[in-house]
C-alpha cells in the first residue's frame, strides 16, 4: 500500500488490539516488583537484599521465605519476563497469518512494544546476563536465542519468498531484533515520541535492514 509520498504505507494495523498487544501495569509478585524497581536503579550488584525487603515492605526473614536470595529474585524476574516476551511474540506471529512479510511486520511490533512498555524489566533482562549463576545463565540465554530464531525464520522466508532481498539475511535478522530491544535504553512513554510514530519509523527500519520490496 502506498502513502502517496513515494513510501510504502508502514502503519501499524488498525485492528481491535489484540492481547499481545495490550499492556497494563505488570502483574508481579510484590518482591519481584521492589527488585525490579532497585536493580533497573542500582544494578543488581549495586542492591542489598535489605533494600528490596525494604521496598517491598518486608522483613528479610519475610523476604527470604518468598525468594531464598538475591539471585533467586533476579531468576525469577528475567524468567517472568522472557515468558511474556515469547507468548507475545508467538501470538503476534500466529495471528500475522503465514506471509512472511505480515510476519515480520507482527514480530517487530510486538519486540517494539514490549520493549516499551516492559522496559525496565527488558532493561535489566540485557545488563544483568553477566549477573546470572551458571546455573541458570544457558536457560536464559535459550530463551533469547528462541526469540531471535523467530525472527531469523522470518527473514529467511521473505527472502525465499522474494519480499526480501537482502544477501545478508541472518546479519539483518539480528540487526532489526538489536533495533528493537535498544529501545529499552532511551524510550519513554511520555516523551515527544509516542509508542505508535515509533513503531511505525522502526518498521520502515526494519523493512529497510531486510531489504523489503514491495509487490
Amino acid at each position: 500500500m502506498s502513502s502517496g509520498t513515494g513510501e510504502t504505507d508502514v502503519r501499524p494495523a488498525k485492528q481491535p488490539l489484540g492481547s499481545w498487544r495490550d499492556y497494563g501495569e505488570p502483574e508481579l509478585p510484590v518482591p519481584l516488583a521492589a527488585a525490579l524497581e532497585a536493580f533497573a536503579e542500582q544494578g543488581y550488584h549495586g542492591t542489598s537484599v535489605r533494600e528490596i525487603a525494604a521496598r517491598a515492605n518486608l522483613s528479610v526473614p519475610g523476604l527470604y521465605h518468598h525468594y531464598p536470595s538475591k539471585q533467586s529474585l533476579l531468576q525469577g524476574l528475567l524468567e517472568r519476563t522472557m515468558t511474556d516476551l515469547l507468548a507475545r511474540s508467538e501470538a503476534a506471529i500466529r495471528e500475522a497469518g503465514p506471509e512472511p512479510v505480515k510476519q515480520f511486520d507482527a514480530v517487530v511490533e510486538s519486540l517494539l512494544r514490549f520493549h516499551m512498555y516492559r522496559r525496565e524489566q527488558a532493561f535489566v533482562g540485557s545488563t544483568e546476563i553477566r549477573s546470572l549463576d551458571d546455573d541458570y545463565r544457558p536457560k536464559y540465554i535459550g530463551h533469547r536465542d528462541r526469540q531471535q530464531r523467530m525472527v531469523d525464520e522470518i527473514v529467511f522466508a521473505g527472502v525465499e519468498a522474494g519480499d526480501f532481498t537482502t544477501p545478508y539475511p541472518k546479519d539483518a535478522a539480528r540487526a532489526v531484533a538489536t533495533m528493537c530491544v535498544g529501545v529499552s535504553t532511551w524510550f519513554k512513554l511520555d516523551g515527544l515520541l509516542g509508542p505508535d510514530e515509533l513503531i511505525q519509523r522502526n518498521l520502515q527500519l526494519a523493512r529497510a535492514l531486510v531489504g523489503y520490496r514491495p509487490r
